[in-house]
């Protein structure tokens, strides 16, 4: 994946991952987009954005964070 396309929230506080994640989201339109977060709190916000801009998301926690895939 390029750059654009990888969003790495860690050690921010919200909203600002949400945001960064809605905006690489919206610049991109389709495809996939990888981003990693510290909280659930932060990936269930990232998720609810992200569906509601027609995306599909999965996550797994490793290494002490989260790691989300979106899809469209």
């Amino acid at each position: 994946m390029d750059e654009g396309r990888n969003v790495d929230a860690r050690g921010l506080s919200c909203p600002q991952p949400v945001l960064m994640a809605r905006k690489t989201l919206m610049e991109l339109g389709s495809g996939e987009v990888s981003a990693i977060v510290d909280t659930m709190t932060q990936v269930e916000n990232c998720i609810r954005t992200a569906e509601s801009l027609g995306w599909t998301a999965t996550y797994e926690e490793k290494d002490e964070c989260f790691r989300l895939i979106f899809k469209k």
